[in-house]
């Protein structure tokens, strides 16, 4: 990957749909969440059917699916293994992550073992509200020490979620698990684990904000959210205290690069630290030069 010639780094983008289907628009699920997003008739992606959209705009891009079987009953697809073969055919604007449902126990350990040794994947997304379970719940934490062992980067969804949003009862899914103070106790008890907190922390944003500025191995990305509603706050700390630690990251497809980064160009971010949150911030977390 030359990170000279790259505009930015996509750090939170979602592969929805296996090279073995056809692509098209989602589920149910799909197209609520689109409608929260307000996102309009959004197309479900592969691995190379976002290579090429991300290459054709000079970014990387950092890709994963969701392992939510404890609560959804059903296997994540396309599987971790497809999305890390796909994403190394595109290792020019591809960085695969994976997910791994905590759980699973002692098998998804040794899943992520495997995934990391023999598939080359770069970093664990964990979904505390789609798969139940409070970040420092210990049950979690043999997966982390496979993560931290190995120099990887463990992301965790936080705040309020599109995924259920606007359906009966939430889809299920509970709120409670996403408040990123549970994980300040992960960033104590694994102090060089790399962790990023994924969107603006609704409606916890100030303790997205203090674990961060607490924790010197924890980064914040932007996203999931037009910068226009980012809380001033946000904007305030990402311009000053933590300019080294906020990443780009659109959500995408549900907010596309183009969307956010519209948006980002019209709120108050400083010049100097604009370079820092669109590439440099993450290449430099991830080890690219």
């Amino acid at each position: 990957m030359d990170i000279t010639a790259l505009d930015a780094i996509d750090v939170h983008t979602h592969v929805q749909i296996s090279v073995h289907d056809t692509p098209g628009s989602g589920d149910d699920r799909f197209s609520a969440m689109a409608d929260y997003f307000k996102a309009g008739a959004v197309q479900r992606f592969t691995v190379p059917m976002i290579a090429e959209y991300y290459r054709e705009r000079n970014m990387a891009a950092i890709v994963f699916g969701v392992d939510s079987m404890h609560v959804s009953g059903k296997e994540q697809s396309p599987s971790n293994e497809e999305i890390a073969e796909q994403a190394a055919l595109h290792s020019d604007v591809l960085i695969p992550f994976a997910s791994i449902d905590p759980h699973r126990g002692a098998a998804g350990v040794r899943a992520a073992r495997r995934l990391v040794e023999e598939h080359g994947v770069r970093g664990f997304k964990f979904h505390p509200t789609s798969q139940g379970f409070f970040p420092n719940d210990r049950m979690a934490y043999p997966l982390y020490e496979v993560i931290a062992e190995h120099g990887l980067t463990a992301l965790f969804h936080t705040g309020q979620t599109g995924a259920g949003a606007g359906t009966p009862g939430g889809g299920g899914l509970r709120l409670k698990y996403s408040n990123p103070m549970h994980i300040d106790d992960v960033a104590v008890d694994f102090p060089d684990l790399q962790v990023i907190l994924a969107h603006p922390s609704f409606p916890w944003q100030d303790e997205a904000l203090s674990v961060a500025m607490h924790k010197p191995k924890v980064y914040i990305d932007l996203s999931g959210w037009s910068p226009k509603y980012f809380p001033p706050q946000l904007v305030q700390y990402a311009n000053t205290l933590l300019k080294e630690k906020v990443l780009f990251g659109s959500d995408f497809p549900m907010i596309t690069p183009e969307r956010w980064l519209a948006d980002f160009a019209k709120i108050a971010i400083r010049d100097e630290v604009r370079p820092k949150i669109l590439k440099e911030n993450a290449a430099r977390l991830f080890g690219l030069g």
